[in-house]
């Protein structure tokens, strides 16, 4: 392993990256994964809160910011519209500046929405400039999709489902660490500006760590032809759509779950902020357990079964809505974020296999395989996972809907059980019914080797 400096300005390259090989693995390659995966965590992590950081912000606002729970409902889901659309820039520019030097660079824009809500948090701020600072934050949503792509580099097949579980569950562990600081605030009887103030240093800190203790892989190449490849290929549009079961979930969730505390339940900000950390923090912290389970039983397998859960535990949250339970409602609604995160690992964990198994198909072996499907699932990574916080923008905007039209969620959550169906079937179809093979392209898609995806690998 080599860090051939001045052959690529403006930062340290390695040169040279085998992670199959075994040997490599275990002489130098883990030691150096597991640095750039606990710094690429961090940078996440924080990135994570930032674009969450309305959830909480609108706990503040009270009657005295003239804002309506539609209006609330609505920023939030302009902020999740932005952390799903930059995701895609943010994939790519791994390929373009360098796994740590994007790190350090999307970790210091961090500091613009941060610093752009610090000036305007005030009572008579209009709503359309709070709604200008919201789209700001989006961009903390876009850290994600370039860490995962760069891990994605750093760690060989048999690894990355544990690997993008816990890069991925760290990051998400950044939502309800900015509500439990949120509570603390609130309970102490501070401001916004408070909370706003801890995450400024935090930022800069993040972007210097990364600056010290990261790596740019060389191997990693600007390939705009990987980008169009992804999106022609029909598993990565089926697979966003799982994702949107998923994470969209989760992220939506996160958004919404203090808004609707207060506005379905009359629960005060503070009772809310007591509550809506519970679900984020386990859904985040057993997302890699999720990854560990797809690794040894399949992520098909683990994501079939658990989008049943799902519908089921959205089933009890349909109930517990109707009949204005609130016990039943949080307990079931912190069953359905645990089952979101375990979700998000097997996912993801489906995407390298997917693509690994087409190399092999088309005839590729060794080296060849691996680089072909480290290529094409890196790209789409970046627009499922864009694709897949789409889905937190949607069920933003059902929740309001669902206010405006019966005043309570509970429409929201039958249409969210018909959408859980209608992922357990094209799970089972695409991937569990029979051997998938690739999807045709075109007339001469037949003639290429076809890729058995086993559950085992997929």
């Amino acid at each position: 392993m080599t860090f051939p400096g001045g052959t690529f300005p403006g930062g340290r390259w390695i040169e040279h990256w085998d992670p199959e090989d075994e040997t490599f693995w275990k002489e130098t390659g883990e030691r150096t994964a597991r640095r750039n995966l606990f710094f690429s965590v961090l940078s996440e992590h924080i990135g994570f809160s930032v674009w969450t950081l309305w959830s909480v912000l609108v706990l503040f606002m009270g009657p005295e910011y003239g804002l309506t729970p539609a209006d609330k409902f609505l920023l939030t889901s302009v902020v999740t519209l932005v952390g799903a659309v930059v995701r895609v820039p943010y994939t790519f520019a791994v390929a373009v500046f360098g796994g740590r030097n994007w790190t350090i660079v999307s970790a210091g824009l961090l500091l613009v929405p941060t610093v752009a809500a610090f000036a305007v948090m005030e009572p008579g701020t209009s709503f359309s400039t709070f709604l200008l600072v919201g789209l700001l934050a989006g961009i903390g949503g876009g850290n994600f999709a370039s860490s995962m792509t760069n891990i994605n580099a750093f760690f060989p097949l048999r690894k990355k489902g544990w690997a993008l579980g816990l890069n991925a569950g760290g990051g998400n562990v950044g939502v309800p660490v900015i509500q439990l600081a949120a509570l603390a605030i609130i309970g102490a009887g501070g401001g916004p500006r408070v909370l706003l103030g801890i995450y400024i240093p935090l930022i800069l800190v993040a972007a210097v760590l990364a600056a010290r203790f990261m790596d740019n892989l060389a191997s990693v190449k600007n390939d705009t032809g990987a980008a169009k490849d992804a999106a022609r290929d029909a598993h990565t549009w089926i697979m966003s759509v799982l994702y949107v079961g998923t994470f969209g979930s989760f992220i939506g969730y996160s958004f919404a779950f203090g808004q609707v505390l207060t506005t379905q339940f009359g629960r005060t900000p503070l009772q809310a902020a007591y509550l809506t950390f519970i679900g984020p923090l386990l859904g985040s912290l057993i997302r890699p357990l999720g990854g560990r389970l797809a690794d040894r039983y399949g992520g098909a397998r683990i994501t079939l079964w658990n989008f049943v859960a799902m519908a089921a535990a959205t089933a009890v949250l349909v109930a517990a809505s109707t009949a204005e339970s609130l016990a039943l409602f949080v307990a079931a609604f912190v069953v359905l974020f645990v089952l979101t995160g375990l979700g998000n690992g097997s996912t993801f964990k489906m995407i390298p296999g997917i693509f690994q198994n087409k190399a092999l198909g088309k005839g590729l072996t060794g080296e060849a395989a691996v680089a072909y499907g480290r290529r094409l699932s890196g790209a789409s990574m970046g627009l499922i996972g864009a694709a897949g916080a789409l889905g937190g923008v949607a069920i933003n905007l059902a929740f309001r809907q669902s206010f405006l039209s019966l005043g309570s969620g509970t429409g929201a959550f039958v249409a969210f059980l018909v959408f859980y169906a209608v992922c357990f079937a094209v799970t089972w179809a695409v991937y569990l019914r029979r051997p998938v093979t690739r999807p045709a392209a075109g007339p001469a898609a037949g003639a290429e080797p076809k890729a058995q995806l086993s559950h085992a690998e997929v």
